[in-house]
């Protein structure tokens, strides 16, 4: 029978999270994290702690899924290095500017805004996308980094949750799949009108551009910015990095065909993965295609231009690869540390403190919070909705509640997505503050009040929806 850690579960999350705000090392953070978790699991003994949360990074690569998205992440650096390498993102940055856009302070804001929307794919090359685009027009106009980030956040996920044509979707459809769900794809749709957060933090961060006004710690960041201070960036993100080499002139069909070959081969990889229905697909084997053909394009292309031999191009595909290894390194962490939160039943516990006792027009809100903290604490989303599913489907069915399932299950992934987005340990986070070249630390301070105002609002809406459905 499993051990019942109780408030020792929520101790690695915690940890992780109070260590990445204090010394602003996001790394061994993370890995403080893992090893208290380890160490709890291992009755105390921290030498076996440590011997553990060694081998639960390793271990991560025992999942394929796991592993497929560590890849991706490599590989999106690679995509990154071939762009600007062959003059794609240069070239992509003077089509807007010859078409006006992104030439104002809003104008800029409003292009972030909209790839962030239009590059639905998957929520890490939302970002980076928007990150590789949007970061010199950012620069040169004194906007912050942090804006950028919080842009690149603030459009990634909600929108890949909104629009589930992705590996978002097909996860989705499983879940619901395994908690015997006939028709999957159509109780998904009916519980995204419901997902207020996400539909409110596209909505907050569309008025924040339109009307030039932000708050809180976003505020002092755009009055630095403005003044001309250097971003608050890492030490090799400071300087504008995404131009085109001496000598390569601007082409923009070598940062655009290959985007559009990764948004075109997600939808046929889901469709090949799952066997002609599109929906069934495996999420992360779909990513790993997308971004494996556009990569291919890319590489296609700079050696089709002669601005580089095969050999060249094999040395840069590494040597972009290997400008993410951090991103992967982190990816690893996050996943090793949602694994031991796994273990320690970190998730379930947090659930079931808030599950008994609640007033049946309050479970709709209940169920964001929680879900909320959760996410929170293990800085997934994903892993969130494992969790919290399967508890709202059969609270959905309980006729004492008298709830909808569209609008729990709604709850449930807004609360997944509110909580990935103020949580310092989120891969998503993490992505976000790496495509800006943002500092993490100050993204996440500078993110936080809009997703605490968005979630404040979705609890204001889930009470009233509780209320009337």
């Amino acid at each position: 029978m499993p051990t019942d850690y109780g408030w020792l579960s929520v101790l690695p999350p915690l940890m992780a999270i109070a260590l990445a705000m204090v010394t602003r090392q996001v790394y061994l953070s993370l890995f403080a994290g893992i090893w208290v978790g380890t160490t709890v699991l291992a009755a105390g003994d921290p030498l076996a702690g440590l011997a553990a949360a060694l081998d639960a990074c390793i271990t991560v690569f025992e999942d394929p899924g796991n592993t497929r998205v560590i890849a991706f992440s490599a590989l999106v650096g690679a995509l990154l290095a071939f762009t600007q390498a062959s003059g794609g993102v240069a070239g992509f940055v003077d089509l807007l500017a010859r078409r006006r856009l992104g030439q104002t302070p809003r104008g800029a804001q409003l292009l972030s805004w909209h790839l962030g929307v239009l590059v639905f794919v998957e929520s890490s090359i939302t970002s980076l996308v928007n990150g590789s685009v949007c970061r010199p027009l950012f620069d040169r106009l004194r906007l912050s980094r942090e804006k950028l980030a919080w842009l690149c956040d603030a459009t990634a996920a909600p929108v890949c949750i909104l629009i589930p044509l992705n590996g978002w979707g097909a996860y989705l459809i499983g879940q619901l799949e395994g908690q015997g769900y006939d028709r999957p794809v159509e109780a998904l749709l009916s519980a995204l009108p419901y997902n207020l957060y996400a539909l409110l933090v596209l909505a907050l961060s569309l008025l924040l551009v339109l009307t030039g006004r932000d708050f809180g710690p976003m505020a002092a960041a755009e009055r630095r910015a403005r003044a001309g201070a250097p971003p608050d960036a890492p030490a090799d993100q400071t300087t504008d990095d995404t131009l085109a080499p001496a000598g390569v002139r601007p082409h923009a069909p070598s940062f655009v065909l290959p985007v559009l070959t990764m948004i075109a081969m997600m939808p046929l990889a889901l469709w090949v993965t799952g066997d002609g229905d599109l929906m069934a697909g495996s999420g992360s084997t779909s990513v790993f295609w997308a971004v494996l053909a556009g990569t291919t394009v890319a590489a296609a292309l700079a050696v089709g231009r002669r601005l580089m031999t095969v050999n060249a191009s094999v040395d840069l595909f590494f040597k972009g690869a290997g400008a993410l290894l951090p991103l992967a390194v982190l990816m690893v962490l996050a996943f090793a540390l949602g694994a031991v939160a796994k273990a320690l039943g970190t998730g379930p516990f947090v659930a079931a403190l808030a599950r008994e006792a609640v007033d049946p027009a309050a479970v709709p809100a209940m169920l964001f919070l929680v879900a909320g903290v959760v996410a929170f604490s293990t800085g997934t989303s994903w892993g969130t909705f494992a969790i919290m599913i399967p508890i709202a489907v059969p609270m959905a069915a309980d006729p004492t509640l008298g709830s909808s399932a569209p609008l729990l299950l709604g709850a449930v992934l807004g609360g997944g997505i509110f909580g990935d987005h103020a949580s310092p340990i989120s891969d998503t986070t993490l992505i976000a503050s790496m495509a800006a070249g943002c500092d993490h630390i100050a993204h996440v301070n500078t993110q936080l009040p809009y997703a605490l105002t968005a979630g404040g609002l979705a609890i204001a809406g889930y009470l009233l929806l509780g209320l009337t459905l």
